[in-house]
């Protein structure tokens, strides 16, 4: 595809936007320019302890590795150049400092479930609140619980100048010399009220939770400090750098995707399917399986994770030569159909069923195990049960109310398996956008250009570059529809899916 249009008269021609990423298993920084070009990239690794369902890792590695992945990629970028920056974490993870930043705990991660018991307590305190929010619950991984957790087990939590930070407001503390506001999207998982823009004082009263350990929050967006003497030194990054309010992970991604226009979702299929979309208002969810966050423009964002996706590829076909299931998958092009379950938890997205197993469907019955299909057609309907998957969440998203109907991108692992990305088109009869970079760093970049003056989506059109397009075939949607209709309805028939979401999808398929 050739290079998009100059970017907008706003956006410096000359400037160079840095996009750090603090993933689980790496620490990434990206320098883009404001056309969307990738001038220079570096990463280094992270490590992690993982005990039963606890989940940790060296808040001081965080910054070590950030600040080398940084030194490298900024060796041959002029430093006059560097105009801005923004950071993006990981949701929920959370850790305790002294009041001069220096840890206190461990991180206590994304997905560590150790506080499962102050999440029933959260939830009794906070539920008006998290109803109102739009989320009604909140899961043992969330921040609040664990924050809970930990007054209740570290001592240090109840110190004087004790402060709660998140993942991201180590780095930017560290970056700026001095503490600074943490952003919204982080603070969601901690109980922010992101309608009224204010911590929910009379519930964490009543948790037990200090004001004191609190941190200030901004709208992501919003330029918070500037990078100091000392952190240029280490980091490369030029003194005086502004330092914009990130975003989570997953809504880092969703911007460096593009996706920020009313009706626009980005469909992230690794491990795991998580979709980011954007809305005009606040999406309510009855079962809680969906939660917004707050955007930069005075946006929400949408979006919800689910506990399958292509993960189940590597679990059910391990050491096996992947592209030549495809092939041969696609050439039988048969109807059998999988539910592709990961998590042993069961499934939270687009519907909660924490009973929830993997099935394999054959015509209109459930395959005996002596009956399995062979492999390739195995393969194939796990790669069928994914697309399936991925059109009862824009059914079931529709069915809240929220708009569903504007540009797709496709990003994440699958989404390298060209056949893959035309079997979800042709399931879900909609037209699917691939960019040329797809990640949470470029988001970051694309957040940082926008403290030039310029709104979150102009700064994206210029800089998120689309590769391909693809077009659904109207004669392959029509095939697929009855299969999932029978997906569906299997759903229903194992208890898992409610009969109401069932007959939206299936109206749905009528249109």
């Amino acid at each position: 595809m050739p290079d998009r249009a100059p970017a907008p008269a706003l956006l410096p021609q000359d400037a160079v936007w840095l996009g750090l990423d603090l993933g689980t298993q790496s620490a990434r920084c990206l320098a883009v320019d404001s056309a969307g070009h990738v001038l220079a990239a570096a990463s280094r690794p992270l490590t992690s302890r993982r005990e039963g369902d606890r989940h940790e890792q060296d808040p001081e590695q965080w910054w070590s590795a950030l600040a080398g992945a940084c030194r490298e990629a900024l060796a041959d970028i002029d430093p006059r150049r560097v105009r801005g920056l923004a950071i993006d974490g990981t949701s929920g993870t959370i850790l305790l400092t002294g009041p001069d930043g220096t840890p206190l705990t461990t991180g206590l991660m994304y997905d560590d479930g150790r506080a499962g018991a102050q999440a029933v307590r959260a939830n009794g305190v906070g539920e008006e609140v998290w109803k109102e929010l739009g989320y009604r619950s909140m899961q043992p991984s969330w921040a609040l619980p664990k924050l809970l957790w930990l007054l209740e087990h570290d001592p240090a939590a109840l110190a004087p100048g004790t402060r709660l930070l998140h993942q991201v407001d180590l780095v930017t503390w560290r970056l700026a010399g001095r503490q600074t506001a943490s952003d919204a999207s982080h603070a969601l998982k901690t109980g922010y009220h992101l309608v009224e823009d204010r911590w929910p004082e009379a519930e964490f009263a009543a948790l037990g939770v200090p004001a004191s350990l609190l941190p200030e929050v901004v709208r992501p967006g919003t330029v918070i400090a500037s990078v100091c003497a000392e952190a240029a030194e280490v980091t490369g990054i030029p003194e005086g750098t502004p330092i914009v309010a990130g975003m989570t992970d997953g809504c880092a991604a969703q911007i460096g995707a593009g996706a920020l226009a009313p009706g626009a979702w980005n469909s992230v299929l690794g491990t795991t399917l998580v979709f980011k979309g954007a809305s005009p208002h606040l999406v309510r969810d009855p079962q809680g399986v969906v939660y917004c966050h707050r955007g930069p423009d005075d946006t929400w964002l949408p979006g919800g994770a689910s506990g399958s996706g292509a993960g189940v590829l590597s679990r059910e076909f391990p050491g096996a030569d992947l592209d030549r299931l495809t092939v041969e998958g696609s050439e039988l092009d048969r109807d059998t159909v999988a539910y592709p379950l990961v998590s042993s938890g069961g499934e939270r997205f687009p519907f909660r069923a924490p009973d929830a197993r993997g099935f394999l469907l054959t015509g209109d019955r459930t395959a005996a195990p002596s009956e399995e299909p062979g492999e390739a057609e195995r393969f194939h309907a796990q790669l069928l049960g994914v697309a399936c998957l991925e059109r009862l969440c824009f059914d079931y998203l529709d069915l809240l109310g929220a708009p569903v109907d504007g540009p797709l991108t496709l990003t994440g692992g699958g989404a390298r398996n060209a056949y893959w990305s035309r079997l979800r088109a042709d399931v879900l009869g909609r037209p699917v956008r691939l960019p040329e970079h797809a990640e949470g760093a470029l988001g970051m970049a694309v957040l940082a250009a926008t403290s030039s003056g310029v709104r979150l989506q102009d700064a994206a059109a210029a800089m998120v570059r689309i590769e391909r397009e693809i077009e659904p075939d109207p004669a392959r949607t029509a095939r697929w529809l009855p299969v999932y209709v029978s997906f569906v309805e299997e759903l229903v028939r194992r208890g898992w899916l409610d009969r109401t979401v069932a007959d939206h999808a299936k109206q749905r398929t009528a249109r």
